[in-house]
């Protein structure tokens, strides 16, 4: 091989090399690194303070757990505005059955989760079968269900039944011993995910490997693998730490991480959403059901925000009317900020999940810094155009390579 030809394959061997590197899902996961540094040196090391992660988590699970459904539309190329209001409307069907009806508050949960998933078919049914966009349909249900909220929530209704209550706001704790203050069962299911994680990315990476597929540097890998053990064990060592150890409303998320995880990666209706929200017309020609995907995408957005409400109606401890205000904008956020496309078609879990970590963390920093609730919005409105452009700048430079 001539010098000239050597010095052209250097470049493009480091080309090959670099563009196997995700960078948006690198970046955001740096710039979740770099807030929570930036906020624990602002707050003088408040922000991870064990009993401020263990609020973090409570007053933002209903950010994961709505990004999830959330997700999923967008992907398929919709939107959803109406998943606040519903947060008080069915947080307001809560309160009344439990405190007026003298339901058990098992039964006013799943009564929750039913009228959950038949809001999402009223709205799926608009969108798929009448043919109503998305955008408009739940513009009208966010002015609808927050009506509604108020009408049936004129005033405050509390309390709530204590075993209600506990589901955001109490742990598991003690089920093994302490370690000092530590709980221990918190801190061997850190260890054990850790572990589960290295083993599932080596066995991903080996099958990848095995069919002649491109898979990132071993590096890379090994970094990333050590990185996220890092993060799971401290984050357990932290949790383990704090008055209620690890938080109910923390497994509940998980479940639905990886049940979601699996629908989205693993099964046909997740590719189908994949192909819809890629190109909607080839997903027809090749015999997808897309009327159907869209309504059922809706109707699991009901029952979602329907468990978003039953954890955020639980954490406040009452139904009020003005519950779930604004937070159509975090979910949505949190989406966008975990790389999914505007046009749809793109989009992971772990992504939103790093998304959702990272507006919980601009939440509680900014609230422990005091900082005045209106520049919060404006603070959040300008990470989220950056997080865009930074996406758009990434796929700019795919395409190119």
């Amino acid at each position: 091989m001539s010098t000239q030809t050597a010095e052209a394959a250097a470049p493009s061997e480091r080309t090959s090399w670099l563009k196997r590197i995700d960078l948006g899902q690198y970046g955001i996961t740096l710039a979740l690194v770099a807030v929570v540094v930036f906020f624990e040196v602002m707050t003088g090391g408040r922000l991870l303070r064990s009993n401020n992660v263990a609020s973090l988590i409570q007053q933002n699970a209903y950010v994961i757990i709505m990004a999830i459904g959330m997700l999923m539309i967008i992907i398929a190329g919709h939107i959803d505005l109406s998943v606040g209001s519903l947060i008080a409307f069915i947080g307001g069907v809560l309160g009344i059955a439990m405190a007026q009806w003298n339901l058990p508050w098992g039964l006013a949960v799943v009564l929750a989760l039913a009228i959950g998933v038949a809001v999402g078919a009223w709205q799926g049914f608009w969108v798929a079968f009448v043919g109503i966009p998305g955008f408009i349909v739940t513009l009208a249900g966010m002015l609808l269900f927050r009506g509604l909220a108020i009408v049936i929530v004129p005033q405050t209704i509390a309390p709530l039944p204590s075993g209600f209550v506990q589901i955001a706001n109490a742990g598991i704790l003690g089920w093994f011993a302490y370690i000092g203050v530590y709980d221990v069962f918190t801190i061997v299911l850190g260890v054990v995910l850790a572990a589960v994680f290295a083993v599932s990315q080596l066995r991903r990476r080996a099958s990848l490997v095995k069919h002649g597929l491109v898979v990132e540097p071993l590096w890379l890998a090994v970094v990333k693998m050590v990185g996220v053990g890092v993060f799971v064990i401290a984050f357990a060592f932290i949790l383990a730490g704090s008055a209620i150890g690890l938080p109910f409303v923390l497994v509940i998320c998980a479940v639905l991480v990886l049940v979601y995880a699996f629908v989205l990666n693993k099964t046909t209706f997740g590719r189908y959403i994949y192909a819809v929200g890629g190109n909607r017309e080839a997903a027809k020609l090749s015999g997808i059901s897309v009327r159907s995907i869209n309504f059922w995408i809706f109707v699991n957005m009901g029952l979602l925000a329907a468990i978003g409400a039953i954890v955020t109606t639980s954490r406040a401890g009452a139904a009020v009317s003005a519950a779930g205000q604004n937070y159509e904008l975090d979910v949505i956020a949190a989406c966008f900020i975990g790389g999914a496309a505007v046009w749809g078609g793109i989009g992971r879990i772990s992504g939103t999940i790093i998304g959702a970590l990272f507006m919980g963390v601009l939440n509680m920093g900014l609230s422990i810094m005091t900082v005045d609730s209106a520049w919060q919005q404006a603070i959040k409105g300008l990470v989220l155009i950056i997080a865009i452009a930074f996406d758009q700048l990434n796929k700019a430079r795919s395409a190119d390579g």
